[in-house]
């Protein structure tokens, strides 16, 4: 069984919340959960625990997944709020700490929107804190009614890993979930996509693993089956980063 490590969403303390509303709640969203589930293949969710704790479990994985939500905190990739982004340090410190444990084991990382993110403030990026206050796109990259309905093209990057993969899809249309994005690229990570109509980075891998080992998108492949409008293969990618945990696996298993 391959057990694949999924970070955590939080939920703060709320007395207005009726069920446990003075209590911290971690969690993985259900489509998550359902997409990263098949036949020999176990979601486990990552809690906050002290890094000790933290430490024993991460070296249990056999490969991590970053999952969506809020927004990163400016402060933790060096910059000061624009406005009432304030974004969710708690979760940063949380999931850049097992981040940093995954990379030190060297086992495949895939991040998923705020998890693409992430990954791109782990590697030294940075983000636009808002895409329309900052003039940073010409399209709605969010819409809170229309959610994961909205889509757009993206580009692909002849060359690359990411392009071989979807040669022959025709399809090259993604769903859009944030208001935040790529500004400055972290470092030795390889531009996969971009979003066809203003440019914004959808896709990368890291340079320092094999290709499709380390790697995240922008957009939400675990919604697409939710779409009113066809998407592109949301399988394939996942299932190529499964070979990499697979073989990871069975090296180390091997090596025991």
């Amino acid at each position: 069984m391959l057990k694949i490590g999924v970070s955590p969403c939080f939920m703060y303390p709320d007395v207005d919340r009726i069920v446990f509303g003075r209590k911290s709640l971690a969690y993985v969203e259900q489509d998550m959960a359902r997409y990263l589930s098949r036949p020999g293949v176990w979601p486990i969710l990552i809690p906050d625990l002290p890094e000790a704790e933290l430490t024993g479990i991460v070296e249990e994985l056999d490969g991590l997944v970053l999952q969506g939500g809020t927004d990163l905190a400016p402060e933790t990739y060096g910059e000061s709020p624009i406005g009432r982004w304030k974004g969710d340090p708690i979760r940063d410190r949380v999931e850049l700490a097992i981040l940093s444990k995954a990379m030190e084991r060297a086992i495949p990382v895939f991040g998923i929107c705020r998890g693409f993110q992430l990954m791109n403030a782990y590697f030294g990026g940075t983000l636009y804190q808002d895409l329309d206050t900052q003039d940073a796109t010409s399209i709605k990259h969010r819409d809170a009614d229309a959610y994961d309905q909205v889509n757009h093209e993206i580009e692909i990057v002849a060359g690359t890993w990411f392009a071989d993969l979807n040669q022959g899809e025709a399809l090259r249309r993604v769903n859009s979930v944030h208001h935040q994005a790529v500004k400055t690229l972290g470092e030795d990570l390889e531009v996969w996509a971009t979003s066809a109509e203003d440019g914004l980075i959808e896709a990368f891998g890291w340079k320092g693993a094999p290709a499709g080992k380390v790697m995240g998108v922008q957009w939400h492949p675990e919604f697409f089956h939710n779409s009113q409008v066809p998407l592109m293969d949301a399988e394939r990618l996942y299932s190529a980063w499964l070979d990499h945990v697979s073989q990871d696996s069975k090296i180390s298993s091997s090596s025991k």
